[in-house]
């Protein structure tokens, strides 16, 4: 075999062609291309790549002290607003009678469907062995840490009353009480506090190695302290290393089926109650589906942000944005598939209740939200995204990412608050408009997670070290007639 290293040579080998056949200024031209195109072909120096990585967490410009001045005034906006509703009650929101669950609650499956989605991706690309993903997962991962406490929230700012949460913890009270297994807030609380243990052990697992990099190279006073405890005396021997890999393969094989499940519980909230609209058996996958989508799209935005602002651009290339656009085009597919599902039963059927619903999404009120949603959801992505030239413009990508997002609440937001204004009781239709207090809670659970996304990049590296230094090593080229081929050198 034939390796190519990207320094303009290669190694002869008959089955691969003479190499007097090709000029050693073409041989060098494709080598360079490779090497501009593919980050794992890129190899650089250890020292180089810890420096390029630890810069940002050193220094921070006007730019970043003034993002976390608004962030952080927008959190303490919406804390301030929530115990002002903790006081009065939930009467200073939109909600009456028959809407009950609106924008809380489609913040809350918003937000955990963008959760779910981080880890996800992460441990599907890992199980697949995807290469190109080494400088993602770090992203991926934390923004589910973050989506997930954020999504948390809002059960409990729902509750109105908060401190009354202690009803939903599955263990007997002084009345020797259990909680009623039959209540949605019940399944909510077991799964998100499930996943985001599931989540923040497997973000912590595999930053080990990069959390003791810190600790040696930067790490002074109190944050040498936390690097040391949170790397658990990570040394770097062979059998640590042996250990980390066999973790990583058990929690990714883990975690998978446990998002599939968590998430179905979010479609078995409505999919469980009488309220037409909502008793499909196809919620389950329909919600997974849904969930995928927003996580994939808001992963985009997220690495868009961070290439721009901690300036990433070698770690963050065309080609991770580009296979982020095929996953994006296939999952805008599939979400596609199962509303189409969801739709045609009510409208085969023609339940005067279902063709109401039909009729308000289509024509009705909701209809200018429904549209946005079903452009921005699938027409936009499948017009868009299978062209190359559109996967690999970052531009592009963020634009056609945020029309998702927006497609996705909208999804949301239509199944919640839209939905329970009608049934098979015509006296008791009515129409909700959310009120400032939900407007600005909803803008702090955006800002919350910007937020947390601000400290985090000042604590730890956003891109995983040791796996973009792995996957280099492991990378090279192939000659194969007078073409070079990027190709595994040591595969597992």
């Amino acid at each position: 075999m034939s390796v190519h290293r990207g320094d303009g040579l290669a190694d002869g080998n008959p089955a691969d062609g003479n190499p007097a056949d090709q000029a050693p200024s073409e041989v060098t031209d494709q080598a360079r291309q490779a090497r501009a195109r593919y980050l794992l072909l890129d190899e650089r120096p250890m020292p180089d790549l810890v420096a390029q990585l630890l810069g940002p967490m050193q220094r921070a410009g006007p730019l970043y002290w003034l993002l976390f001045a608004v962030l952080g005034c927008m959190v303490l906006v919406a804390g301030g607003v929530w115990i002002y509703q903790m006081w009065w009650g939930i009467g200073i929101t939109g909600l009456n009678r028959p809407v009950m669950w609106a924008v809380y609650i489609a913040n809350f499956v918003y937000f955990i469907g963008i959760g779910v989605a981080g880890t996800f991706i992460s441990a599907v690309l890992r199980v697949l062995r995807f290469q190109w993903r080494a400088p993602i997962t770090r992203a991926a991962e934390t923004l589910t840490v973050f989506a997930l406490a954020t999504s948390g929230l809002f059960p409990l700012i729902h509750l109105g009353r908060t401190w009354k949460f202690y009803w939903m913890l599955p263990y007997p009270n002084q009345r020797r009480l259990w909680p009623s297994y039959h209540s949605a807030l019940l399944w909510d609380l077991t799964a998100i506090l499930t996943y985001l243990t599931s989540s923040v052990l497997f973000a912590w697992l595999v930053m080990i190695p990069d959390l003791a990099t810190v600790r040696d190279r930067i790490a002074r006073g109190w944050r040498h302290r936390l690097m040391n405890v949170l790397a658990l005396g990570w040394r770097g021997t062979e059998g640590e290393w042996s250990h980390l890999k066999t973790a990583t393969t058990i929690f990714s094989l883990a975690i998978i089926p446990v998002m599939i499940l968590m998430h179905s519980i979010v479609g078995w909230d409505f999919a469980m109650t009488i309220q037409a609209g909502w008793q499909s058996t196809v919620f389950g996958p329909y919600f997974v589906s849904g969930a995928l989508l927003s996580g994939a799209a808001a992963v985009i935005i997220v690495l868009a942000v961070a290439r721009k602002t901690l300036h990433l651009e070698y770690f963050l290339r065309a080609e991770h944005f580009d296979g982020m656009g095929r996953f994006l085009l296939v999952l805008s597919l599939a979400w596609a598939y199962f509303y189409f599902n969801d739709v045609l039963v009510p409208w085969y059927g023609q339940l005067p209740v279902d063709k109401t619903i039909l009729q308000l999404f289509t024509s009705g009120r909701a209809a200018p939200l429904w549209s946005l949603m079903v452009f921005s959801n699938l027409v936009l992505p499948a017009a868009t995204l299978w062209s190359r030239r559109v996967r690999t413009s970052i531009p592009a990508m963020v634009v056609i990412s945020i029309f998702v997002n927006i497609g996705m609440y909208l999804e949301r937001y239509l199944i919640v608050a839209v939905t329970l204004g009608r049934n098979e009781l015509p006296f008791d239709w009515g129409a909700y408009v959310p009120h400032l207090p939900e407007i600005l809670i909803t803008v702090g659970a955006f800002s919350l997670i910007g937020f947390l996304f601000l400290v985090f990049v000042k604590l730890f590296p956003i891109i995983p070290i040791w796996e973009v230094r792995e996957g280099q090593m492991k990378q090279g080229l192939r000659r194969i007639g007078r073409d070079l081929v990027p190709t595994r050198v040591d595969p597992d």
